[in-house]
């Protein structure tokens, strides 16, 4: 994590407070994702360029993964949007708003934009990424948001250790949890509010941040603006947008959220059997291994002059050691080029040679190390949420 100075806090500060309310998506085109009612339309919601619609409202919002082969930092604009909740405030004045720490602490606090700029300043660049990304390919299908492999973006995130604010808020001996909540609230009472809580130690950890901008410019809206929660390494679900409210709790946090919600069978992989009931559950917590080829997409014929394979790779925060490509699905590999590191908790990019010739068919698979061993399984597990996606992703492909 990089620390930067107050004169730039203070000035995405000041741009964020141009941030504009939510009118209605404009209509553009429709793509086909690889799976049954795989169709999607393509709207430019406001500060987002044309993505892939999930849902309307709550906006879920998929990047088209088309993109990730421009560089290692996705654009604002084009960043993945998930929220949970459908009243989500179309404008934030900025100056007026605050963030409540109370509970377990000596001393509460009503922390506004300007108390967060008289802290240290820190950087960290880091992959957010849904849960759920990927959970249309599963076999079999499960319930929830039928993403393809576009609900995840990588960003340098800047603004202030949540550890130093706690600090400040002093915690009481009987701190167990900390809870998050944003701005975003249920349509109904009867739902559940969206709140996220982190172990203590954890949340006093050197990495987790208060966020008030994202690729050197102010969070856009749909992306948490003024401030969000950085949980580098972590799933997004921890990652609360809008943040408004921290209260640290004398006990594991019950609520909806935490205790039923974002949770994985407790077993060895974390998979079940289709069809099982019963199983113990955790939380869902750090991401798995993962990567992609992103110039090359599956069932596409190609020109004999692409004459390189490039993609991404990332994991939960060890970094990446190894990424090797196979063009014969799976039988023989190779080690691939890695790019620059531009961090452990984010997207490296790599690059293997191509050599095509006319007619040829591949079938090309990417699979990825991390520096703490861990890589990517040949067959996907299952569980009933469709979390953990990260096995090898093949491509058949034809020379044109």
């Amino acid at each position: 994590m990089r620390e930067i100075g107050r004169r730039r806090f203070l000035a995405a500060a000041a741009g964020a407070l141009g941030a504009g309310a939510l009118p209605l998506a404009a209509l553009a085109d429709s793509v086909q994702l690889p799976f049954a009612n795989g169709d999607r339309q393509l709207l430019a919601f406001p500060q987002k360029r044309p993505l892939l619609v999930l849902t309307p409202r709550p906006p879920q919002l998929e990047t088209p993964f088309a993109l990730f082969d421009q560089g290692v930092y996705t654009p604002n604009d084009a960043f993945f949007v998930r929220w949970h909740l459908s009243n989500i405030p179309q404008h934030v004045d900025a100056t007026a708003h605050r963030i409540a720490v109370t509970g377990e602490v000596n001393r509460p606090l009503n922390v506004s934009l300007n108390d967060l700029a008289g802290l240290p300043q820190h950087e960290v660049t880091a992959v957010n990424q849904c849960s759920g990304n990927g959970r249309g390919l599963s076999s079999p299908r499960v319930a929830g948001g039928q993403w393809d492999n576009g609900a995840m973006g990588n960003a340098i995130w800047t603004g202030v250790r949540l550890r130093d604010v706690l600090e400040r808020a002093g915690l009481k001996s009987t701190a167990k949890q900390v809870q998050f909540d944003g701005l975003e609230g249920p349509a109904l009472p009867t739902t559940p509010d969206f709140r996220k809580s982190l172990d203590v130690d954890k949340a006093l950890g050197d990495d987790i941040l208060i966020a008030y901008a994202m690729n050197g410019a102010p969070l856009p809206l749909l992306n948490g603006y003024p401030v969000r929660l950085v949980v580098p390494g972590w799933y997004s679900t921890y990652w609360v947008k809008m943040l408004s409210a921290i209260t640290v709790l004398d006990h594991v946090d019950d609520n909806f959220w935490m205790k039923t919600a974002y949770r994985i069978p407790d077993t060895p992989d974390n998979s079940v059997v289709p069809g099982a009931t019963g199983f113990p559950t955790v939380p869902i917590s750090r991401m798995r291994v993962r990567s992609f080829v992103t110039n090359v997409a599956d069932g596409a014929k190609i020109d004999r002059n692409v004459q390189e394979l490039r993609g991404i790779a990332f994991d939960g925060g060890s970094g990446i050691k190894r990424v090797e490509v196979s063009l014969d699905g799976g039988t023989t590999w190779r080690d691939a080029a890695l790019g620059t590191d531009a961090g452990k908790y984010s997207f490296r990019r790599w690059s293997s040679p191509l050599r095509p010739a006319p007619g040829a068919t591949f079938t090309i698979a990417v699979r990825a190390t991390a520096n703490d061993g861990a890589t990517q399984p040949v067959t996907q597990g299952w569980n009933p949420s469709g979390y953990l996606r990260n096995a090898i992703e093949t491509y058949k492909v034809m020379v044109g």
